[in-house]
């Protein structure tokens, strides 16, 4: 790899890609290609080294891995990206961003990262299997099968998937021996399949693999008993490498099939954090190398969409960011729904500001508070434009309703309607509700502009939040993004929202944290109507509820165009049953 030139590693990339294998460099060439600044971070110690060959891979059939990457970090370097070697030992959230730290020391600040750090094959504690993996112990009859083809060939019995793995390699070769080992007994009819296809059965402990001038020759058992075989395949735990996310709270999560640990994500490969992509083994336990380079590809276009979102957002408020009295946009925020505390200080700027000191407030005489929550009002606000908010769902609902069987949704104050019909176009039935007919016609349009199958899955309703009430219909998600009111009204605005939740169902509240009133100094705000959390969750009772209360961050821009983070209260909870 190229040694990277000192400056550069200075700048504030775009996206920092973690992980130089197919999944992070097709990413970084997509990248790279649509002009994005990239830094690719590669430890150099790939999962798939031992093996001859990639196979599967359309025109590169049979390429050395050695030679596939040297090729990737070619194109990535052709694009201007920029290659560095060494292992990024954590992420972190910062004011402009997120810093990748290191082993060295070293720091990369990034606007995105993406992370395809593979996966750690946990192999079984028989001897020989580790030395000889990847040559002529195997796992996959789609990567190796046809090299082993027609070989006396040994299935070593790990766990449930063991019958599984014999029929794929029935397929390869008429003679097939499974070691039962260690997996669970066959069932009649696991054994009547296996005693159908030929495939003789050999029960008891494997000892170790006997190896003759480096190849396999035998499976020798605990008893001393040698079984002839040319090959073993084996099915390994599969682990996602993601300690380096764990400092932004990304945990594996056990995969449904029981083989194994991956980090979750939606179909871009978004995770739970707004910003951190992941791409191939680490989020795909199954994926090849062709698979996890289109990975990266698909990951890489999310990315540029979000940053162009960012970028729009950034340069509509610096064209259009100061009102007749000069007083700028408060709040840059992601989404779409309403939100009086962003929305009221570019359009009606008589608001509390910050003091110098960050600490204290005023209230300009002239402004009538409760005008803001009036639908004359927003009205008037959806009416001065022919649209208001980005047309992008809000993050924290991507986040929390990606992973959730679809159903019936709510969405309070539903503005231009973006969080509702990303909900209809995932299958859900949705009710969109807000206290302005302009912005529930503009949805409504946009909904059919999006075609029948969406719009069909959706209900407008026209309500006042201050005193309407779902009652007595309950739902599988209800969602209120960055309603803003005085305390009282808040409270039993939520008192509501959470009764309409039904069991097994979950409430997210997502709106501005008190903590922008320290990191955003000299912005208009209204104090009294941010919340924590914490103060939503008061109103639940912890006997029903399984709560989550947080306060992350996201990048922002402040009146001088300065880079820093806001923070978002964010409530997530799901009703017991």
């Amino acid at each position: 790899m190229t040694k990277e030139p000192a400056d550069r590693l200075a700048e504030r990339f775009d996206v920092a890609v973690i992980g130089g294998g197919a999944a992070g460099l097709s990413g970084a060439v997509m990248l790279g290609r649509v002009r994005r600044s990239v830094v690719v971070i590669d430890a150099g110690s790939p999962r798939n080294a031992p093996a001859s060959g990639v196979h599967g891979f359309l025109t590169r059939d049979g390429m050395k891995p050695a030679e596939l990457v040297e090729t990737g970090r070619k194109e990535v370097a052709h694009y201007g990206g920029l290659l560095v070697s060494g292992e990024a030992t954590t992420v972190r959230q910062s004011a402009d961003g997120f810093e990748v730290e290191l082993g060295d020391g070293r720091v990369v600040t990034a606007r995105r990262v993406l992370v395809t750090t593979g996966l750690v094959d946990e192999l079984p504690e028989v001897a020989g299997v580790r030395e000889r993996w990847g040559r002529d112990v195997v796992h996959c009859p789609y990567c190796h099968g046809w090299e082993v083809r027609d070989q006396a060939i040994g299935v070593l019995g790990t766990g449930p998937v063991a019958v599984h793995q014999a029929l794929l390699f029935r397929q390869l070769t008429s003679d097939l021996v499974l070691f039962t080992n260690t997996a669970p007994p066959l069932t009649d009819e696991q054994a009547e399949q296996l005693a159908a296809l030929g495939v003789r059965i050999v029960t008891g402990p494997v000892d170790s693999l006997v190896v003759t001038d480096d190849r396999i020759t035998g499976v020798r058992m605990a008893d001393g008993t040698v079984i002839a075989r040319q090959a073993v395949t084996v099915a390994p735990r599969f682990v996602s490498s993601s300690r380096v996310l764990a400092d932004l709270g990304l945990h594996p999560t056990a995969h449904p099939t029981g083989q194994g640990e991956f980090i979750a994500a939606d179909p871009t490969g978004l995770t739970e954090v707004p910003g951190v992509w992941v791409a191939g083994n680490v989020t795909d336990l199954m994926a090849q190398v062709v698979t996890s380079a289109a990975a990266g590809t698909f990951a890489a276009a999310a990315i540029n969409a979000d940053l162009i979102a960012e970028d729009t957002r950034l340069a509509v408020t610096a064209y259009g960011s100061t009102s007749a009295n000069g007083i700028e946009n408060p709040m840059t925020r992601q989404g779409d729904a309403p939100d009086p505390i962003a929305a009221t200080t570019a359009e009606s700027h008589a608001t509390s500001t910050a003091s110098a000191a960050g600490h204290g407030h005023t209230h300009d005489q002239d402004m009538d508070v409760s005008a803001l929550f009036t639908q004359q009002f927003w009205d008037e606000r959806y009416g001065s434009a022919d649209r208001i908010w980005s047309g992008n769902p809000n993050p924290r609902l991507v986040s929390t309703a990606t992973d959730l069987a679809p159903g019936s949704a709510l969405d309070v104050g539903c503005g231009e309607g973006a969080d509702v019909i990303w909900l209809a176009s995932r299958g859900w039935q949705v009710t969109g509700a807000d206290v302005s007919q302009v912005a529930l016609d503009r949805a409504a349009k946009q909904a059919a502009e999006a075609g029948a199958e969406i719009a069909n899955r959706i209900t407008w309703e026209h309500a006042d939040v201050l005193t309407w009430d779902p009652a007595p219909r309950q739902f599988d998600l209800v969602s209120a993004q960055f309603i803003h009111l005085p305390r009282p009204e808040l409270q039993a605005l939520h008192r509501r929202l959470a009764a309409a939740v039904r069991p097994g169902g979950t409430l997210l509240v997502v709106g501005h944290h008190p903590k922008d009133l320290e990191t955003t100094m000299g912005r208009p705000h209204f104090p009294d109507l941010m919340f924590t959390a914490e103060q939503i969750a008061a109103t639940l009772d912890p006997d029903e509820w399984d709560i989550t209360a947080s306060s992350p961050g996201r990048p922002a821009v402040d009146p001088e165009g300065r880079s820093i983070t806001v923070f978002d209260a964010v409530l997530r909870a799901v009703r017991r049953r």
